[in-house]
């Protein structure tokens, strides 16, 4: 049986997520304990257009400024554990620290101390992380 149109959009988007993550998804998409069944449909849909629409389009902003932006726009709104995603995002894609660090700068002079500091944190975390990954 032919692939449809939209499998082939849902596993072009987990490549996309992979390339730029660094790590598979799928082990994110598996259901979870008293997970209601449209929820796998609620996350395909999400990984599509995250990942099959909004990251696919380079031809205005290259991946490394869509990664800049996207760490600033999860910093400010506080959700930490998606912008542990976008910081893996940014360093695979070539934004150093260093930048990521001066955003956080504009972060704290336009949304606030405490959710740049707390957004630097998990950055350190990630940063981190990716230095001991670097040495093995």
């Amino acid at each position: 049986m032919p692939e449809s149109d939209e499998a082939r959009s849902y596993a072009a988007a987990l490549d996309r997520a992979e390339r730029l993550l660094g790590v598979r998804l799928e082990r994110f998409l598996e259901p979870g304990p008293g997970e209601p069944a449209n929820g796998a449909d609620f996350k395909r849909l999400a990984t599509v257009h995250t990942f099959g629409d909004a990251w696919s389009r380079t031809d205005v902003l290259d991946t490394r400024t869509r990664a800049l932006v996207s760490v600033t726009i999860a910093a400010t709104l506080g959700t930490l554990e998606p912008l542990r995603g976008q910081l893996r995002i940014a360093l695979n894609n070539g934004v150093s620290p260093q930048e990521i660090v001066e955003a956080f700068v504009q972060i704290e002079a336009y949304a606030g101390a405490a959710r740049a500091f707390d957004s630097y944190q998990v950055a350190l975390q990630v940063f981190e992380e990716a230095a001991k990954a670097e040495q093995t």
